[in-house]
């Protein structure tokens, strides 16, 4: 660009430093447009403009740089007069005229510099990539080299008068300890003299004040606690001193650094040892927080500060404040009455209840129960959370203050808390009713009366699964354990299965109610090794007695099945007669709900004795043409469980290279569904030898079946999706062999590669940054409509056109989208735009993404955007104007309509982009969209969702 080269040209023959500085300014600031605003055709630049700016980042203007007039005389002149006056140096601390704002800018740049570093360091660590890492490692090596010149320069600084210096300081170093921890270690000493100063300092203004106690306390929880306690005498006087300060926003910053200081004083987590005296410190800590938290006319945020660091302290040093106990455990109940604290002091009395000393609460507790029973009750979400947590602590921990009467009032506002719209409060529930069933067996008639039929319904939806589900399952365990009177084994199976075997006629079961049912089932067996084999005999029974024309009697086998492998997974069955054959002949239903639940079961069953079941199913596999589908579902089942962990690996080993042998017979199936299973097969089996095994795998990408490269290239996307780090080194070095199949001349091959790559893009962005140079340009290769690939195919007397290209362009801008989100900085996003345009004209399911692109695009990089917006338009114009014909089908209509809303959201999403209102098409669609009736009503409902969506307040428990 001309104006670089003008710059150039300045910085030589300029002769007037007045008017070259301002000229110099004014370039600057047109290369600063140039970055924003054009960062594609500046890309070539950037260099020069980085060489420029770091030349006049130390440019001083009250210098005179202009010397090139000078002849050798007139310099010799000139430097004898200087030396006389300055003894031959200058010095800029001669200078006066220095501006705090420069050294608030130059601080405001290293913290941006910091923040970028925070993003690369966060990111290098969680990969494994060998390059990535090392990278993310450089950095922090460089940042950390810096920390002593940066103590040492701001330790001067920190001491100044000048206030938006110290608080630069202050943001300076809080950023570098979030970036490295523990970064400060050998310097705390250099920096207390600092904060103390500023939280004494009379001239130190309020914010001053906050931005200090702020960055004591990022450091307090950013190093290890022995390394401040030599200092606390010093540092603990001056928090004490902010807590009385009548600023209350002062007051809560200093509440929340007091609170550190407890931990950090006598640290219980980490196994620190340590000898530290901290006794003297108790009672200043004490009661300074006292009295903020018996303060009635105080601020909303120091009373809730007051009441958490009071739960710390007494957590901390309750076996030092038995006398303290008596008055501080009665204000926090008082407190746990009024509203607008409630909240805060359940949290702050968790913390106390879960103390290793187990304090005496007995002042609180028969007061307090009845309050928290309340609490249940309430409309608020974070209240009842907490509560739940706060009842089972103290029934786990107390339960020796529990009477029937208030175990009654508590019981009495469970069941509705059990119920499928909130299965975290539900799981809650369920954890703190195990506990209370373990502890107080006696007083619980009410259980199987009012609560069990909660748990029953809970148990039939077909949303439970994960924690809850564990909760549920260890709340029926502990009924069995108990043996509650009218509720044993028998009669808890009966109403357990009910749904299953005297359905109710209006109501029918989900599948996923038939597995939450069984693993119950299966917990409740597996407490007696006699009764859970009485019980598969049972089962067995239930599946002998088969009718597959019989909904009822086909329901019941399914259920048998399952609950026979979820109880076979923990208990070996190879003693039950007939087992393997009852299974076997389940097999051969008519029913495929049946015939999948046989395949689990045998799969289950397997991993209990492995050394017989294994050869098993292996030889049936080999045999057994027709249930080859169903019996690799049976080795699935077995891999993914017996590759749990350690113990159950060293189970499979031996077995490995059987099992890989036969996996690897069946990859060039020409039935997709028996390639994918074998394919997770071989995944999941790499992950527990990937030294042998991947190597292994990677041979198969030269086979000259597609099918048996396609099984592989799959196998991968399993491997990569199984998340375990340990082998990402591995991966590393392979999964560019992978990714060459994005080149195969199989459309097919190439279509599960994108999938693998995606999966990689999503799970594990590492592995593949460094290599999406050679990528990217096959990714948008397969973006392109083929019309090689789109074929007309007669339908009676209709055509209907196919395209065969649909799947793999879908795979590509699917591959597009996750890269948005992991390897934005590596991609050139006009190219990037250049696709997303022309999948703005593709098809129905190409167009969904690539709108869901162009919102996330609008915030992600909205300067590019902004230049590309007529491109980007158009195609939404001609999506939200487009009629559906007359005489379509109802799923047109509702086709265009989605289409509509979703092309409406994207549009909504160009038009937050600053200055895109200024962009003439956009101003003109915009009007044509006000002007007609429904795109009007659209416009209006998607912009109002949206801003209900933005103000929705989000429940951070």
């Amino acid at each position: 660009m001309p104006l670089i080269t003008r710059f150039a040209y300045l910085e030589v023959k300029d002769k007037k430093q007045e008017e070259g500085d301002e000229l110099k300014e004014v370039c600057l600031q047109a290369f600063e447009s140039f970055v924003r605003r054009c960062p594609k055709e500046i890309s070539s630049h950037v260099p020069t403009i980085t060489n420029v700016c770091l030349k006049y980042l130390s440019y001083d203007p009250n210098y005179n740089y202009d010397s090139d007039g000078m002849d050798d005389e007139d310099m010799e002149m000139d430097n004898e007069e200087e030396e006389a006056d300055t003894d031959g140096s200058y010095s800029d601390d001669d200078d006066m005229k220095r501006e705090e704002n420069v050294k608030v800018d130059i601080f405001n740049a290293y913290i941006a510099l910091l923040k970028q570093t925070r993003t690369v360091v966060g990111s290098g660590g969680t990969g494994g990539c060998d390059n990535s890492l090392e990278y993310s490692n450089n950095i922090s090596t460089i940042v950390r080299e810096q920390v002593p010149s940066i103590v040492k320069s701001l330790h001067k600084q920190l001491r100044e008068k000048s206030i938006k210096t110290r608080q630069s300081c202050f943001s300076l170093l809080s950023e570098l300890v979030s970036v490295l921890p523990g970064a400060l270690t050998e310097h705390i000493s250099n920096l207390i003299p600092g904060v103390l100063y500023s939280l004494s300092d009379k001239n130190s203004s309020s914010n001053m004040k906050i931005d200090t106690l702020a960055f004591v306390n990022i450091v307090l929880k950013n190093h290890s606690p022995d390394v401040f306690h030599k200092h606390i005498h010093i540092l603990l006087p001056a928090v004490i001193n902010a807590v009385s300060d009548s600023f209350y926003k002062i007051t809560s910053e200093a509440l929340l650094v007091l609170t550190q200081i407890t931990k950090i004083i006598r640290p219980f987590e980490g196994n620190i040892n340590t000898n530290f005296n901290f006794v003297p410190f108790i009672k200043p800590i004490y009661e300074a927080t006292f009295v903020k938290l018996k303060a009635a006319d105080i601020d909303q945020e120091v009373k809730e500060r007051a009441i958490t660091c009071m739960g710390q302290i007494v957590y901390t040093f309750g076996d030092h404040m038995q006398s303290e106990l008596q008055v501080s455990l009665p204000l926090l109940l008082d407190r746990l009455r009024n509203e607008i604290t409630r909240l805060t002091c359940v949290k702050a009395i968790t913390k106390i209840a879960s103390s290793q000393f187990k304090l005496n609460l007995n002042p609180i507790l028969p007061e307090a129960f009845p309050v928290l029973a309340s609490f249940l009750r309430k409309n608020q979400r974070a209240l009842k959370l907490s509560s739940l947590l706060l009842i089972d602590t103290l029934v786990k921990n107390y339960s020796e203050y529990l009477s029937p009467e208030t175990i009654g009032i508590i019981l009495n506002e469970v069941p509705p808390l059990i119920n499928e719209s909130d299965l975290h409060i539900s799981q809650l529930t369920l954890n703190m009713l195990t506990s209370l069933i373990r502890s107080h067996l006696a007083f619980l008639a009410i259980i199987p009366q009012t609560i069990l039929p909660e748990a029953l319904v809970l148990v039939r939806s077909p949303l439970l699964q994960g924690s809850a589900l564990n909760a549920m399952l260890e709340f029926f365990q502990a009924i069995v354990q108990n043996s509650f009177p009218g509720l044993d084994y028998e009669e808890l199976v009966a109403r357990l299965t009910q749904p299953i075997t005297q359905p109710n006629r209006n109501q029918t079961l989900h599948k996923q109610a038939f597995h939450s049912i069984a693993k119950c089932m299966s917990a409740i067996s597996i407490i007696e090794e006699r009764r859970a084999i009485a019980g598969v005999q049972q089962l067995l029974s239930d599946i002998r007695a088969r009718r597959d024309s019989d909904t009822i009697q086909v329901n019941i086998q399914v259920f048998a099945l399952l609950a026979v492998g979820e109880i076979g997974k923990t208990i070996d069955l190879s003693s039950v007669k007939d087992l393997k054959d009852v299974i076997m002949e389940s097999f051969n239903s008519t029913s495929e709900e049946v015939k999948s639940s046989a395949s689990f079961c045998l799969g289950s069953v397997s991993v209990g004795n492995l050394e017989q079941y294994l050869p098993f199913v292996l030889s049936e596999i080999q045999n057994r043409q027709k249930r080859q589908y169903l019996l690799l579902h049976s080795l699935k089942e077995i891999i993914s469980c017996q590759s749990a962990n350690p113990q159950t690996i060293q189970v499979l080993e031996p077995h490995l290279d059987s099992v890989w042998k036969l996996l690897l017979n069946h990859c060039e199936c020409p039935e997709e569904g028996t390639r994918n299973v074998v394919a997770e097969c071989l995944g999941k089996l790499t992950l527990i030898d990937p030294t042998n095994l991947l190597p292994r795998l990677q041979q198969y990408l030269r086979s000259e079946s597609p099918l048996a490269r396609s099984t592989v290239v799959t196998a991968m996307k399993f491997t990569i999706s199984d998340q375990p780090q340990k082998i990402d080194s591995l991966l590393r070095t392979s999964i560019g062999d992978f990714l060459k199949t994005l080149q195969d001349p199989d459309i097919n091959v190439r279509r599960v590669a994108l999938v693998a790559f995606n999966s990689a893009a999503h799970n594990k962005p590492l592995l593949i940054r460094d290599l999406l140079d050679s990528i990217l340009p096959q990714l948008y290769n397969e973006t392109k409509v083929r019309k090689e690939l789109i074929r007309e195919v007669e339908m009676g007397p209709f055509k209907h056109t196919v395209d065969d290209g649909l799947d793999i362009r879908k795979a590509a801008f699917e591959c597009m989208y996750t890269l948005l989100d992991s390897c934005l900085d590596r991609i050139d996003i006009f190219e990037f735009l250049n696709h997303v345009e022309d999948g703005l004209r593709d098809h129905y399911d190409i167009k969904m993404l690539t709108y869901l692109m162009l919102v996330r695009l609008s915030t992600l990089c909205p300067s590019a955007v902004l230049q590309r917006l007529e491109g980007l338009v158009e195609p939404l114009k001609s999506t939200c104007i487009a009629k559906v014909k007359a005489n379509a089908v109802k799923q047109e209509f509702e086709k265009q309509d989605e289409l509509k809303r979703s092309a409406m959201r994207a549009f909504l999403a160009l038009l937050a982009v600053p200055d895109a209102d200024k962009n003439i098409l956009m101003t003109d669609f915009l009007a044509q969209i006000k002007s007609t009736q429904d795109l009007s009503v659209l416009y209006d409902t998607i912009q109002k969702d949206s801003t209900v969506t933005n103000d929705m307040p989000m429940d951070c428990n």
